[in-house]
């Protein structure tokens, strides 16, 4: 099921830290089995695997697993924000925010999910993925997105207050800027701002 597919996707398969630490031999690989990967060098595990059942879907069904990954991010006491990476149809990557948790600033759903897809990939060039994120992306995230040769930016509600994509910044418009994304905005917008709103609204 979706549901079963994306706690998948976001838990993995935690190793006892007793035994041998290594990368869960499926398609969709969650950041924290890639941060206790032993060897972040290795080859990474061929492509394709056990979670068929949730390729091939549309810009809103990916999108609904970056409001999941947010919903686990909003339990965890972080900011609701979450992260997936697509390439061929398929979840290579996913993460929600881990500031508080990781006790790093940096440490934001887009730069996560980032780092392990580039891990899945064994490169820091995303040629031909897609990124869903449930807010606009800040200006680190966006220099990130742009790092890595994004295809497609996808994310739901806007920031004006923090966002760099159609506010502030507007960095991908900017001439030190040297690889622009195709952007769309406002996918799964109400529920990502719903999200957004509730956490925050219960916090005051």
């Amino acid at each position: 099921s979706l549901e079963n597919a994306i706690a998948r996707l976001l838990t993995g398969f935690a190793p006892e830290r007793d035994q041998e630490k290594r990368i869960p031999p499926f398609r969709l690989i969650a950041l924290q089995d890639i941060d206790m990967a032993h060897d972040l060098n290795a080859k990474p595990p061929p492509l394709g695997g056990s979670c068929a059942g949730i390729q091939n879907m549309t810009a809103p069904s990916f999108m609904d697993m970056a409001l999941e990954a947010a919903e686990r991010a909003r339990q965890a006491g972080e900011v609701p924000i979450g992260c997936v990476i697509v390439r061929d149809g398929e979840i290579i990557a996913a993460a929600g925010n881990r500031t508080l948790i990781d006790r790093d600033p940096t440490a934001h759903a887009e730069v996560l999910a980032l780092r392990a897809a580039a891990h899945v990939l064994g490169s820091e060039r995303l040629t031909g993925c897609d990124l869903y994120v449930t807010l606009e992306p800040c200006t680190m995230c966006a220099a990130a997105i742009s790092f890595a040769r994004i295809r497609r930016l996808y994310y739901g509600a806007s920031d004006p207050k923090g966002g760099a994509v159609e506010s502030g910044v507007q960095f991908f418009a900017a001439p030190t800027c040297h690889h622009r994304p195709e952007v769309y905005s406002s996918v799964g917008e109400s529920q990502a701002a719903a999200l957004l709103r509730d956490f925050f609204k219960a916090r005051r």
